[in-house]
């Protein structure tokens, strides 16, 4: 099935081509963000349901993240399995403000008002003066890095990642 709303289908498009599995499936039970559930390294996504476009690439953020052989694990909140022991939020943040700019789609949709909890604009603030939170987390992943280690590695810095997947 094809998503209706033309941000929703580049945000998923986006995401698959990184590897990440996308399924358009209706979701009965409540969620922790409204029509998106993740089940074992998988997004679920009942459009109906999706209030803010932009929460797809926060939660595709979240697998990212999750380092390749513990993927298969995230099901549900992913702050909450056990197997994993991180949600990686802060390198979920960083990771999506990355895959907006990479996308070409306003950083507001990412950022709502209803997201964050009330911290969006905040957040949205810091990214566009090039106060990045989360760095930290994806040089480790060594997905990204801050400038003076992208010099020395001879690479873009962020926001460009090196890649979009945690080994």
């Amino acid at each position: 099935m094809a998503f209706s709303n033309s941000v929703t289908a580049k945000m998923v498009d986006f995401i698959r081509e990184i590897g990440i599995e996308v399924i358009e499936q209706p979701i009965n039970e409540q969620t922790f963000i409204p029509g998106i559930y993740i089940e074992k390294g998988k997004l679920l996504i009942d459009e109906e349901k999706l209030l803010y476009p932009g929460d797809l690439l926060h939660e595709a953020a979240h697998i990212a993240m999750i380092p390749g052989p513990l993927r298969c694990y995230a099901s549900g909140n992913v702050g909450k399995i056990d197997e994993i022991g991180n949600s990686y939020e802060i390198e979920a943040i960083a990771w999506s403000w990355a895959a907006v700019l990479a996308l070409g789609i306003d950083p507001e949709i990412l950022f709502h008002n209803k997201g964050y909890k009330g911290q969006a604009q905040g957040l949205l603030f810091n990214f566009r003066i090039g106060a990045y939170i989360g760095i930290r987390g994806l040089e480790d992943a060594e997905m990204a890095y801050a400038n003076n280690k992208a010099a020395e590695l001879g690479v873009a810095p962020f926001p460009t990642m090196q890649k979009w997947l945690r080994d």
